[in-house]
């Protein structure tokens, strides 16, 4: 896939290689009879002190406190049940829709009571409609209770992490487009989409079976079956690098969440978990896979169309080194101009549920802290201009 690809890989290789566990632990092979053994969690968590350290500075300290503690989840109201009754309930709790409420407070002013002339934004600064999702305001650590079955026989709400919902909404899709959600698994983005009404035609993918099978439980439990069984919808367990070459041209919007270092994940859950002695190859790889994967996303846009790019890493390799690689690639290989749109305003928006790291080269990134702790998440929204 070309010298560029090579460059980001080997730009980890260089990076993180080396650099997962302090140097007394090190040890070269040929003097070693064996490995030291330590979880997966544990060698994540010196990965993550020796790379994010170096990345994020004196911010470090707050992200890896507010990773190894509780993550906190917002609702996403399934428009297909009785929504307005879910509404009620919600609010009940005291929980706000941080949707709504942000684009509100757009329209008036933070600094007005009295509503103000709202200023026009380009097309590409519109957001995907008819997204509502509840949190707890910063700082309160309260739990939403379990979803319960509506009387028209799906659930109320999605629990995700509300962080999740921003690449949604960056898509900005369009009454009638055609979508293709290209890592679809496990389906919270993918039930997303669904939510905004827009999708003439939704093809949601992901490379495992298993993982496309709990893509199938959640849109069983949340979508009607005429919706979920009817042309609107196709599910699919294909190489997703390949997407290019099997639907090149053909998608007004893309959502590639790529497969990542699910940095929340590795820190607690020792199963799945990348940063296993056994999965060291595959983690090293990431970035070439991600690179492809976006690639093919872009490949598979039509001229004019959108993409988002996100992950649920911090890792700047496998954030904005991926999009630029991808954009040298494309321009290189396909003689295809990308352009990498602007999604400043995202954090003016929503500056009252999220934190936001300040210096990304391109591309948005909710940072986890303890007042609200959503993430990590990056995204970054791309054009596909020819």
């Amino acid at each position: 896939m070309a010298a560029l690809v090579v460059r980001v890989v080997r730009e980890l290789l260089k990076r993180v290689d080396f650099a997962t566990a302090p140097r007394r632990h090190r040890h070269k092979k040929k003097w070693a009879t064996t490995e030291p053994k330590f979880p997966a969690t544990r060698l994540a968590l010196q990965n993550f002190d020796m790379t994010y350290s170096v990345q994020f500075g004196d911010l470090w300290p707050s992200i890896r406190v507010s990773l190894l503690s509780e993550q906190k989840y917002g609702a996403l109201v399934n428009n297909f049940a009785t929504w307005d009754h879910v509404i009620a309930d919600l609010e009940q709790l005291s929980a706000r829709d941080f949707v709504n409420e942000a684009f509100s407070h757009w329209e008036l002013g933070p600094e007005s009571d009295q509503p103000t002339v709202p200023v026009p934004t380009p097309a590409s600064w519109a957001c995907s409609p008819n997204l509502r999702c509840f949190t707890f305001a910063k700082g309160d650590v309260s739990r939403f209770p379990h979803a319960r079955l509506s009387s028209l026989g799906v659930l109320d709400y999605y629990l995700m992490d509300a962080a999740s919902l921003l690449p949604v909404l960056a898509l900005g899709l369009q009454p009638g487009d055609t979508v293709l959600d290209l890592c679809a698994a496990p389906g919270g983005k993918t039930l997303a989409l669904l939510q905004t009404g827009c999708c003439r035609n939704l093809a949601a993918n992901d490379l495992s079976t298993s993982r496309t099978g709990r893509l199938q439980k959640v849109l069983h439990s949340y979508v009607p079956e005429d919706i979920r069984d009817g042309n609107r919808v196709r599910v699919t367990s294909w190489d997703g690098r390949k997407w290019g070459e099997l639907e090149g041209d053909t998608y007004d919007r893309v959502l590639v969440d790529v497969p990542c270092t699910t940095d929340r994940h590795s820190l607690h859950e020792e199963e799945n978990n990348i940063f296993q002695r056994s999965r060291k190859k595959e983690r090293q790889m990431l970035p070439l896979l991600q690179v492809q994967l976006l690639a093919a996303g872009l490949l598979a846009t039509k001229p004019g169309g959108y993409v988002v790019y996100s992950t649920c890493s911090l890792s700047h390799l496998q954030n904005e080194y991926v999009v630029q690689g991808t954009i040298e690639l494309l321009a290189n290989q396909y003689s295809i101009e990308v352009r990498v749109e602007d999604l400043t305003y995202f954090r003016k928006l929503f500056m009252d549920t999220f934190f936001f790291f300040p210096s990304c080269q391109m591309g948005e990134l909710v940072i986890p802290n303890l007042m609200a702790n959503f993430g990590p998440m990056y995204f970054c929204k791309l054009c596909r201009l020819t």
